[in-house]
């Protein structure tokens, strides 16, 4: 059955919540604050438990050391900032200190994407499932909406090993509930369909619900994967779905490059080559303006991912010696 949609929420919600959980349930869970903890929510596990919580200014590199320093200790230590902060600015942090050792640090990059809105480039991170999928040891996860980013944020404290949850700061469409499924490195499918698979993460999954439907007026059967962990990837359930569809979509607010995309290409090019069209942001950085605009402008919506689809499935169609169908998509630049 389609998901329903029951509201919309924002992400960071959800990471808030699932920490104010965690802090009940493990007293060692601590959590590092950089002066924007009304933003990205750490501020309900600072309300409920002060004397676990750390103020360590702007500092993100820093914040990640002492962190680090935090889980050798024996604490559960969660670090949350901006992503383009938190996952770039200390790359070298996270890839030695973090992933090297690899501490039982976890970390909270929230604005995530183009949808951020008015904050503009500097602030819309695009970029970091490229790179934080290729450290060792690290666990990525995108989580399609409030709920399921409350659940991750519990599964990934109580993992061991080093994490990382992207989330988003503007309300985005709800459609799982407390008993829908949720494990670490498993994909869910969400619809059934052998006509062409629609693989996305983060707040393109309910783009992908929605281009199902209006596909399925066509007669198309679209099965719809819900890719929550990027890291461990489910092979198996990527590499069924090529066998079984055919053809591929895969859609993500996040460079085209690199990313969810890239690692499914990087499975299906291994077990089960077939024609893949990338719904992302297009090889630039993002823009100032409201959430639902950039979405349209940068070609983040269900209208790209079915007009994708049609393209995936001529390709398929065709052959591997057939001419590739011209796609008709414009081609946003920013």
């Amino acid at each position: 059955m389609t998901p329903q949609l029951l509201g919309q929420k924002p992400t960071r919600h959800g990471f808030g919540e699932g920490l104010v959980t965690l802090g009940e349930r493990h007293s060692n869970v601590v959590v590092l604050g950089g002066d924007i903890t009304g933003s990205v929510l750490t501020s309900m596990f600072k309300d409920k438990f002060p004397d676990r919580f750390f103020s360590i200014g702007i500092a993100e590199q820093n914040a990640t050391t002492i962190a680090t320093g935090l889980a050798l200790s024996g604490k559960i230590p969660f670090f949350a900032s901006y992503g383009a902060f938190c996952a770039l600015r200390n790359a070298d942090q996270l890839r030695i200190s973090v992933a090297y050792n690899e501490a039982n640090v976890k970390i909270g990059g929230g604005h995530a994407g183009i949808s951020v809105g008015p904050d503009g480039a500097t602030h819309q991170v695009l970029e970091e499932i490229a790179f934080l999928r290729t450290l060792p040891h690290m666990t990525l996860i995108v989580p399609a909406d409030f709920e399921e980013a409350r659940k991750a944020t519990i599964a990934m404290g109580e993992m061991v090993g080093p994490a990382y949850i992207r989330f988003g700061r503007s309300p985005v469409p709800m459609f799982n509930t407390a008993d829908s499924p949720f494990e670490l490195g498993k994909a869910i499918q969400l619809t059934d369909g052998s006509d062409v698979a629609l693989i996305a993460c983060g707040s393109m999954v309910w783009e992908c619900i929605r281009a199902a439907e209006e596909l399925a007026k066509k007669g198309i059967k679209a099965r719809v994967i819900n890719v929550h962990t990027i890291k461990p990837f489910d092979v198996a359930t990527v590499t069924a779905a090529a066998r079984e569809c055919g053809a591929i979509v895969t859609a993500e607010e996040h460079q085209v490059h690199a990313g969810l995309g890239g690692a499914v290409a990087e499975v299906t090019a291994k077990n089960a080559p077939v024609p893949i069209e990338f719904v992302g942001v297009k090889d630039s950085f993002g823009g100032s303006g409201e959430p639902e605009e950039l979405m349209e402008y940068f070609g983040l919506t269900w209208k790209e991912v079915y007009a994708s689809a049609l393209v995936a499935m001529d390709r398929r169609d065709k052959g591997s010696s057939g001419t590739r169908a011209v796609r008709d998509v414009p081609q946003y630049t920013a």
